[in-house]
């Protein structure tokens, strides 16, 4: 239980609460803020009768989260658009069902009254990929691409990221292969091709990097690519880590050529993941963007305890990937629903078309990842939230063989380095409606809540922080590494500061 609730902070007392030493160097606030986030729309409600179908990438992304940490343990609330509800779900580990057949991830749903809406209900679409013991994983081909400007030279960028990869390297064997590029005013082939158990040369190129220089001119990416290529492992992880604190030109001169040649790289094979370290000039907007069109993670690493969870505790689910191009399409049965909102995801829908079209790139998973999305219901009979005129010829006669059913959830994914996607089909009835939810559903729904207020969002309704905070701590589960716990103390310093 937390017992501070009640009690009123100051500024000091608030950074105490941190989840690590190292939050602490968050101290002040930069002179010059130039961070950038997108802009987008929340998703609205729309007529299950009229738009009966929803389709959307999923998302395994996580630096929201870890980003809105680091501005509620400086006492600041972040800003709207930083606040990514899907990454804020998906940056916790859940005990949905293992995969039991040839599929790479198990599909689990639920459906139970929404928490800040007592008229509505909300349905929970789980993923839970295989997890590969670490002496199975495939062999990696990793590049390290690392931002060595002036910017750099700051206590939470560049030496923090070293700490990181050093972290990331002590898990590599022989079989692995590591290089090192590094861009500033110019780029450079730090470490060629070392193997993954040469552990003290690799420290070495790392732990002997300084930061100085502009970011203006380098051509990092493509020597990245370069040796990517040169060392490129069959059936292996071929991947490009991108580390820096976000502004910076890795060398081609536009952002449409650089989109292109990550599409290329990805296609051949190459993955691209993007790590973001520091505060004041992060373009969260371009690195999200990149590790998407590079079919990898966009992680946001504040601290040491962070590095640890992305590269040592969750290395597979963010170095290898199990299946890709994961798209979901539901289908509402307007006799059970007659809106609905997928909660999240904004910037992830995707047009219904797209979903049977193996073309449209989509979402990837890794091992041992999971992913939660909720869409929150109107059901039949109740007060809607849209206005929308009812259509003449587009009324659905229930038929006894479908009265039961709420939904129907289908999900195409490819293997790895496969072409053509597979279909999944799962319905959600009845049996799926549960009074009392699991402790899953009910944590992931608070955190969902968090981002609700967060972002003040239109659709919050009753939303509060007294009440999330009562299912947060009564649905703290199995909580080994602290993850849960923590997000309670960052409710408390978001509490105060809304108050404030």
């Amino acid at each position: 239980m937390i017992e501070q609730e009640n009690k009123d902070y100051d500024k000091e007392e608030m950074k105490k609460i941190g989840t690590t030493e190292l939050d602490a160097k968050f101290d002040s606030t930069p002179e010059f803020n130039t961070e950038e986030y997108n802009y987008v729309q929340e998703n609205r409600f729309l007529n299950s009768s009229q738009t009966p179908l929803s389709t959307f990438s999923i998302d395994v992304d996580t630096a929201s989260y870890s980003n809105l940490r680091r501005y509620l343990t400086t006492g600041q609330l972040p800003p709207v658009d930083a606040v990514r509800i899907e990454e804020m779900i998906n940056y916790f580990s859940y005990e949905l069902p293992e995969p039991n057949g040839e599929e790479p991830f198990s599909i689990s749903t639920e459906i139970a009254k929404c928490p800040w809406n007592s008229k509505h209900y909300l349905a929970m679409i789980g993923l839970q990929a295989k997890k590969i013991n670490a002496n199975e994983l495939p062999a990696s081909n990793l590049i390290f691409l690392l931002d060595v400007s002036g910017s750099m030279n700051d206590e939470m960028k560049l030496p923090l990221l070293k700490k990181s990869f050093n972290l990331l390297v002590e898990q590599l064997s022989a079989r692995d292969r590591v290089s090192i590029v590094v861009y500033a005013g110019a780029s450079g082939v730090v470490l060629d091709g070392a193997e993954g158990n040469e552990t003290e040369k690799i420290l070495s190129a790392i732990n002997n990097l300084n930061a100085g220089g502009s970011t203006a001119g380098a051509e990092g990416i493509e020597l990245a690519y370069k040796l990517a290529n040169e060392y490129y492992i069959e059936g292996g992880n071929n991947r490009v880590i991108l580390a820096t604190d976000g502004d910076f030109n890795v060398g081609v001169s536009s952002e449409g050529e650089l989109s292109r040649l990550i599409e290329k790289k990805r296609n051949e094979g190459i993955f691209l993941s993007v790590l973001g370290f520091g505060t004041g000039n992060i373009k969260d907007n371009k690195m999200e963007a990149l590790a998407d069109k590079g079919n990898g993670n966009y992680a946001y690493i504040d601290s040491l305890m962070e590095a640890k969870k992305v590269l040592v505790t969750e290395m597979g689910g963010t170095l290898f990937t199990v299946a890709k191009d994961v798209k979901i399409q539901v289908e509402f049965n307007p006799s059970k629903v007659s809106e609905y909102r997928l909660v999240g995801y904004d910037n992830r829908l995707l047009r219904n078309e797209d979903f049977n079209d193996d073309t449209k790139d989509a979402g990837e998973i890794g091992a041992g990842h999971n992913v939660i999305a909720f869409y929150e219901l109107v059901p039949v009979g109740s007060i809607g939230s849209t206005n929308t005129e009812e259509l003449k010829y587009q009324k659905v006669e229930s038929t006894n063989e479908w009265h039961n059913e709420w939904m129907e959830v289908r999900l195409r994914y490819k293997e790895p380095e496969g072409l053509l996607s597979k279909k999944l089909v799962v319905p959600v009835t009845d049996e799926n409606a549960k009074s009392r939810p699991s402790i899953d559903f009910r944590f992931a729904a608070s955190v969902a809540e968090l981002g609700l207020l967060l972002k003040n969002s239109e659709f919050k309704a009753d939303a509060s922080y007294e009440n999330l905070i009562s299912e947060a701590e009564n649905s703290l589960g199995n909580d080994k590494e602290g993850y849960r716990k923590q997000f309670l103390e960052l409710v408390e310093m978001a509490k105060y500061l809304y108050k404030e």
